[in-house]
């Protein structure tokens, strides 16, 4: 081989192994996750049997949440075992609604709350959707959604203003609001030590029920118990005629537990009313939903509540969500 032919040679080798080279970078960036986070997919069913198991795993999903709390340890054990045989998971169980701003309802409350966060155990669920108190009704006037601007006690919560201007027509709201707020924190300091024996959390949520309605005052009464065991659970939907969810997914960080995934169509008329669609129908924005959970560094569950799809298209709909597109 010549000396001329030689330099051809280790040239040409040189430009083959560079390309082969650049080849595999460019195959191994491709293969890089969109997204750091990882989100698993659920929906809601009572207490699940064997058949219903395995069309939700035929489906797609990666398990479900209970909403039967009213069962014995011993049948949540079994339907646990079912689950965990099909590979799929029952990562939470919807306990509802406590009226613990109702004196005479309270012990009631506290007690049934302590049931299900055994329940919750038995199932091998690692939360319980808690949603403390409601207010309004009765000729109560309450700021459009849109207009609640609070001013509120950060180290209480609790509120001194609701609307931006005069409060006045708003006083048996802020007197309402602030008698949830103490009864709600009185119920989840006797149930954190509960939860924390259970090593399950409380993860409180709010349905329309007239409290904690913007990110901020939420996030501080969520946070200001300062414990794993008391935490948020966030439903996008619920808050969209309030603020757009990735603000409140923003606010909550660290706080968020679980996520209930819903859709809402707000309509034009002044103050955030609409209503409830199936996902991706609505006016969430899923991709900034997607990059808010990405920012905080939530990995967990994407829980869909509601709709009229079957399984296999919420499932569809749904994984479209989560590798945000």
């Amino acid at each position: 081989m010549t000396p001329q032919t030689r330099r051809q040679f280790l040239m040409t080798t040189a430009a083959a192994a560079g390309a082969l080279g650049a080849g595999a970078f460019c195959a191994t960036r491709a293969a890089e996750p969109k997204f750091k986070t990882t989100l698993k997919t659920a929906l809601i069913h009572g207490l699940p049997d064997e058949k219903y198991l395995a069309e939700l795993k035929a489906a797609g999903y990666d398990g479900m949440e209970s909403s039967a709390w009213k069962v014995t340890p011993e049948q949540a054990a079994t339907a646990r075992a079912l689950a965990e045989k099909m590979g799929l998971k029952i990562h939470s169980v919807l306990f509802g609604w406590a009226q613990l701003n109702d004196g005479k309802k309270f012990d009631e409350g506290v007690a049934n709350i302590t049931t299900a966060l055994q329940v919750s155990q038995a199932y091998g669920a690692d939360a319980l959707l808690v949603v403390p108190c409601r207010i309004g009704g009765g000729g109560m006037k309450l700021p459009k959604p849109r207009e609640f601007q609070f001013e509120f006690d950060a180290k209480t919560g609790r509120i001194q203003k609701c609307v931006a201007g005069d409060n006045a027509p708003y006083a048996d709201y802020i007197a309402a609001h602030n008698v949830a707020i103490d009864a709600t924190r009185k119920a989840f300091e006797q149930l954190i030590p509960v939860a924390k024996k259970a090593g399950v959390v409380i993860a409180h949520e709010n349905v329309w029920n007239n409290l904690w309605v913007k990110p901020d005052i939420f996030a501080n009464f969520v946070g200001s118990f300062q414990s794993p065991w008391l935490r948020a659970y966030f439903d996008i939907g619920n808050h969209v005629k309030y603020a757009p969810p990735e603000d409140w997914i923003r606010a909550l960080g660290q706080l968020i537990a679980k996520c209930h995934v819903k859709d809402f169509k707000l309509n034009d008329a002044p103050g955030g009313d609409g209503k409830f669609v199936n996902i991706r129908d609505g006016s969430v924005n899923w991709g900034k939903v997607r990059g808010a959970l990405e920012a905080i560094g939530y990995s967990g569950w994407m829980t869909i509540e509601g709709g009229s799809l079957t399984p296999a298209e919420h499932h569809q709909r749904l994984a479209q969500i989560v590798a945000g597109t």
